[in-house]
């Protein structure tokens, strides 16, 4: 990717497709006098950062209604003169006033080339133009507010506390080294010990985060246990509100896993219905491999739902289940509770009780969900794309500081891991990077942003 800065890029801004209003961005040195041009002023003029006019398009598409706005000085999102042309939302329209800006002196950017050079002059870091990305490629509110977080600076603001306070230590280590025959102290060992241990926690504790956000697009996993016909896909259509899973009273029609996408609260969840359980050694081989399949989808769930009919007794399984659903990742059901209830001791214990057929319970059950979630949000956003990237660095960083609390009776030798470990931290935030790293990130945005 060249990063040439000094010519004058524009590209249509808006999502594709028609609409009421579409964008043309422009920015580069000629900005203004493009500007300048389709207001019909003079360069010498003080020029206005917001006009109304009329714009003659090119392929005789004659004059449509235009509203400019411009950022003549470097306070824009790139730090260059920039402008924007809000024109009707037709795409032939928006296409057309796309090449008469380029007409004028602009060229085509290229994707994500906005939000490169508002990186390059310094504006964002390297995680807050990842998280643009995430803005843009939210398809949840929980997906949003975690780009949001990181684009305010929630992952990026103390990886650069963590980077100064590392190379004021280092300063302080070379200082040392420098005067080394000299009887002066820059640094005590204990202080040295203690600030390292600091660093390391702080790296550990983002790594954390980072392996909390999992792969792209993961969202957290919810998975129905229970016996054969005690309702777990009545619950699951329930919740999904639509048909998602067969449902019949002949136990076993559920032979593999069904999952679908829903929101519990604010968030979006991945709830799994699986085969139901059994401790009968005669079953078939099939029924075997969907509870091995259930089984691993239990394994690999945030939250794990015990469903229980309330309409009959417990067997012994169902018993032993009770006795161990009593950490955070699970929740105990009673289902069919329109039904006449048997008299089960548990039913008073800790549990929610639901009807699939009523809705009874389900909004209890959603809020229930939604409050064993909670904990699975990290304290501060991460998109990611952020995360794929960044967990080698955080790690090959808290590896080096590691290393230069073992050597610490070395100063050389905790002022190179000290100097690894800041290479590593500023390639995550931009301050160390390579063509390749840029093109890995600004490759994924779209044309305009």
């Amino acid at each position: 990717m060249a990063f040439d800065l000094d010519d004058t890029i524009a590209a249509i801004a808006t999502a594709s497709g028609g609409g009421l209003r579409g964008i043309v961005r422009i920015s580069g040195p000629k900005s203004v006098e493009i500007a300048a041009g389709f207001m019909g002023a003079e360069l010498s003029e003080s020029l206005p950062t917001c006009r109304r006019a009329t714009m003659h398009l090119p392929r005789e598409l004659g004059l449509v209604p235009m509203t400019l706005y411009l950022w003549p000085t470097t306070s824009s999102y790139t730090r260059q003169p920039s402008a924007e042309l809000h024109l009707p939302g037709s795409p032939p329209i928006l296409e057309a006033g796309l090449e008469a800006v380029c007409q004028a002196g602009a060229r085509l950017a290229r994707p994500g080339e906005f939000t490169l050079r508002s990186f390059l002059a310094g504006r964002l870091d390297l995680t807050q133009a990842e998280a643009v990305l995430g803005v843009i490629d939210a398809d949840s509110r929980q997906e949003l507010e975690s780009a949001l977080a990181q684009l305010a600076g929630g992952i990026g603001r103390p990886l650069r506390l963590l980077r100064e306070q590392l190379l004021d230590l280092l300063a302080q280590l070379e200082a040392g080294l420098d005067f080394v025959d000299e009887d002066i102290e820059f640094i005590a060992a204990a202080d040295l010990q203690q600030q390292l241990a600091a660093a390391a926690q702080a790296i550990e504790s983002l790594a954390s985060q980072m392996q909390s956000r999992g792969e792209a697009g993961q969202l957290p996993r919810i998975v129905l246990s229970g016996l054969p016909n005690v309702g777990k896909s009545s619950l699951l259509n329930a919740l999904a509100g639509e048909s998602a899973a067969i449902v019949s009273e002949i136990a076993g029609t559920t032979r593999d896993f069904v999952t679908r996408r829903v929101k519990i609260g604010q968030r979006e969840c991945l709830l799994i219905d699986t085969a139901g359980r059994s401790a009968d050694s005669t079953i078939n081989p099939i029924e075997t491999a969907a509870q091995s399949l259930g089984g691993q989808q239990a394994e690999n769930a945030d939250l794990v739902l015990v469903c229980l009919d309330a309409s009959r007794p417990l067997n012994h399984w169902e018993e032993e289940q009770l006795r161990l659903s009593r950490d955070s990742r699970t929740l105990t059901i009673w289902t069919k509770c329109d039904l006449p209830a048997t008299e089960n001791g548990q039913l008073c214990g800790p549990a929610v009780r639901t009807s699939s057929r009523t809705g009874a319970g389900l909004d209890e059950l959603r809020r229930a969900i939604e409050r064993l979630l909670e904990p699975l949000d990290p304290d501060c956003g991460v998109v990611a794309g952020t995360a794929d990237r960044c967990r080698e660095s955080l790690r090959l960083a808290a590896q080096a500081l590691q290393q230069a609390r073992a050597n610490a009776a070395s100063e050389e030798l905790v002022a190179a891991e000290i100097r690894a470990a800041l290479d590593e931290i500023g390639l995550v935030v931009g301050a160390v990077y390579t063509e390749d790293i840029l093109d890995r990130v600004f490759s994924r945005f779209c044309i305009g942003k």
